[in-house]
């Protein structure tokens, strides 16, 4: 047998194997949980899970080394290592199916985009095994067998409960939120014009440039003023939100489950209602562009308030600054719209 008819042979079971797996990494994605309907054991899923996926690291690395050198697996070995990877993989999205919804959607989001890109590296493997040359260890290959690693070390990593997801998710905000401030100030700061870097290198000669355009007039600045108000509104009322969640969030009942899946669904809509103010404050400012966003984020605001206040994460210490920042959004709206109003 030549030796073009032996990479032929073994590439075949290894051919199959990425279709599969592809198959199964897009059910998994786009899939629907089981339902439980009796007592769920948490513990246990999180015990069956880390073994499943321990065993699709092994298997990924018995693959990889199965092609890293000479002798090339005969195809009847080259079908055994596929079967063992393949048996790994669906063991793996098996036990993903067991999480039900009742048990909270931010943590089953979190499990599910951790068990994806488990699979999604596992592809990725044969994928590269494929397209080398069979019997020779490349870079993209060792790269692509620590990617399916570190992909299994994630897991480690993921919240054990609701609580804990709906707290990566607020995390998550913080930081995005915190960066759009700290970005609007940092151009404030700046006496020069906040996009001379950027045209600056577009332009020939050294006339200098008379375009207001990029600069923020005196009226400008004075309605970016409370734009950051409610800015800072946001951040201010996801840090206390964070906190609130650890000090009273309870996953025990159906009912606070979805009421804390309700809170991480809402709150994410916050970074992006601050990223389009930011955006729009911007010189050259327009005026409707920015009461437009400032009205659509302070709506947002009362929105998730509202839902904190009715929701189980809110006791009586928790009330004062809801009722605070509730009146902290209306003030900067207010006075945002004033502003803007002013000698128009």
């Amino acid at each position: 047998m030549s030796a073009d008819n032996s990479d032929e042979n073994v590439s075949v079971p290894l051919r199959n194997l990425l279709n599969s797996v592809q198959c199964i990494r897009d059910r998994v994605r786009d899939g629907e949980s089981n339902e439980s309907d009796g007592a769920f054991n948490l513990s246990n899923f999180w015990d069956t899970l880390s073994q499943a996926v321990k065993a699709v690291s092994q298997e990924a690395t018995k693959l990889s080394l199965a092609f890293s050198k000479p002798p090339l697996p005969s195809q009847q070995d080259g079908e055994k290592l596929a079967e063992s990877i393949m048996k790994s993989v669906l063991t793996l999205s098996t036990v993903y199916y067991w999480l039900p919804k009742s048990q909270g959607v931010s943590l089953r989001r979190q499990v599910r985009d951790a068990t994806v890109e488990v699979l999604e590296g596992v592809a990725q493997l044969v994928e590269v095994i494929l397209s080398s040359p069979l019997q020779s260890l490349t870079q993209e290959q060792l790269t692509s067998t620590g990617g399916v690693w570190s992909a299994c070390d994630q897991f480690a990593q993921l919240p054990q409960d609701n609580k804990a997801a709906v707290l990566v998710v607020l995390s998550t905000q913080i930081g995005v939120v915190k960066d759009a401030i700290e970005e609007i100030e940092q151009a404030l700061s700046e006496a020069h014009d906040p996009f001379s870097d950027v045209l600056d290198d577009d332009e020939a000669g050294d006339e200098p440039r008379g375009n207001q355009d990029t600069y923020w007039s005196e009226k400008d600045r004075r309605v970016i003023g409370p734009c950051q108000g409610l800015m800072k509104a946001s951040a201010a009322c996801l840090r206390k939100l964070m906190s609130a969640v650890k000090s009273n969030g309870d996953v025990t009942t159906s009912q606070n489950v979805a009421q804390l899946d309700d809170l991480a669904d809402i709150t994410k809509e916050i970074s992006p209602g601050v990223d389009d103010l930011a955006l729009c404050l911007y010189p050259p400012m327009d005026y409707n562009g920015v009461e437009t966003n400032v009205s659509k984020l302070a709506a947002l605001l009362k929105k998730v308030l509202e839902i904190i206040r009715s929701s189980h994460v809110c006791g009586e210490s928790q009330l004062t600054w809801v009722q605070f920042l509730d009146g902290a959004v209306d003030h900067n709206l207010q006075k945002a719209k004033d502003l803007i109003q002013e000698d128009s």
